[in-house]
């Protein structure tokens, strides 16, 4: 009834070729970390432009030390802020993205168990929880 298959399928699985590096769990989460705490970065650095203040500074020079740990010793490249306007709704949507951003980060920190990027991503919630009246 069925005619035996007389020739190579051209739908067989390729021939495992390990000549390409594979990363670790451990290097996947050190990558997928320094990426958000270099948007944090980034959306912080806009806030200090639009709403100067210490505690801002402080954690984007935090915010840039855990990123250049991770990335073994490479700094993270910041953008100058674009921001010019002071609009009330725009700072809260800063905030809000920076909070979830942040979130991230401590979500992955704390999945990787690095202690210091999960206090500075936790600290940097709670911060912009709080600016959003969210924390009280």
């Amino acid at each position: 009834m069925y005619e035996p298959i007389r020739t190579k399928s051209v739908h067989s699985m390729a021939e495992p070729k390990p000549d390409f590096p594979h990363r670790s769990r451990e290097e996947e989460l050190d990558i997928r970390l320094a990426g958000h705490l270099t948007a944090l970065l980034t959306v912080t650095d806009e806030l200090r432009a639009l709403t100067p203040d210490p505690a801002l500074d402080d954690a984007a020079q935090r915010l840039a030390e855990q990123a250049t740990r991770l990335r073994d010793g490479r700094a993270p490249l910041r953008a100058a802020p674009t921001a010019t306007a002071t609009d009330p709704a725009h700072i809260a949507a800063l905030h809000q993205r920076a909070h979830t951003l942040a979130g991230w980060a401590l979500v992955v920190a704390t999945s990787r168990d690095d202690a210091a990027a999960t206090t500075l991503a936790a600290e940097r919630m709670r911060s912009h929880a709080t600016a959003l009246g969210l924390a009280a």
